[in-house]
């Protein structure tokens, strides 16, 4: 199997993921865009991920790589067919890609928050065996408001109304991170535009608490990574 996937920063990897890849043997490609580095040609692959970023979908003046990552997208969605999987800013792309809307969330969501699966998430293979309610690591300040045709909103939280959707039946994403490992928060609160989010949001302190809080979920966050990433495997080979 090959696996594409989109980077828009070096610290946003696929994280805990790496694990279940390179148990699996999974011959995977990280494409740093925001480093130049081009979009190979997607027939050769099986499925893309696309990750997360401190960069907005609209913001194609300052990034003009968003635009062929947008429209990368959409050919492997509608026209290729494969499975995809977005996590955040990739959650985000998917929607703008392929006709939906992102707006900015204020304020923006920060934290070990909850999110609850929608009676469609809990029937969707995406989710099966998973918890209809979990803890989930959130930086963000953009949503998807409009969503694009043929989409089915899988989780929801109180602050943001589309945290998980499908898009056809090869396409998922995630508004929150399920890709967490111990260094994670440490890591984005050195990126600038996350760590003055979280200060502005929730404070010159937060970030002790914030650490805190992931710490204290790593298991449950390890035992949903591991069920989201092999129920999404299981889709690659139908």
């Amino acid at each position: 199997m090959n696996l594409l996937v989109l980077q828009h920063i070096a610290c946003e990897h696929p994280g805990q993921l790496r694990e279940y890849l390179q148990r699996d043997s999974v011959n995977w490609q990280a494409v740093e865009l925001d480093e130049g580095e081009p979009i190979p040609e997607l027939e050769k692959f099986d499925a893309m991920w696309v990750m997360g970023g401190p960069m907005d979908v609209w913001d194609t003046d300052e990034h003009p790589w968003l635009v062929a990552e947008k429209r990368a997208i959409r050919e492997w969605v509608l026209e290729l067919k494969r499975p995809y999987l977005g996590l955040c800013l990739g959650h985000q792309l998917l929607a703008d890609a392929l006709g939906g809307k992102c707006e900015k969330l204020q304020p923006p969501e920060i934290g070990v928050l909850d999110i609850k699966l929608t009676d469609a998430g809990i029937a969707d293979p995406i989710f099966r065996d998973m918890p209809a309610q979990q803890r989930a690591l959130q930086w963000h300040s953009v949503q998807v408001t409009e969503t694009p045709d043929n989409c089915t909103i899988l989780a929801q939280s109180p602050a943001c109304a589309n945290q998980a959707m499908r898009v056809g039946e090869n396409a998922w994403s995630m508004q929150y991170h399920v890709e967490v490992e111990p260094d994670t928060v440490d890591n984005w609160a050195k990126i600038p535009a996350y760590r003055s989010a979280l200060i502005n949001t929730l404070g010159e302190d937060a970030l002790p608490g914030l650490l805190n809080d992931a710490t204290s979920e790593l298991e449950s966050f390890a035992a949903n990574s591991e069920l989201l990433y092999r129920n999404f495997m299981a889709s690659v080979s139908h």
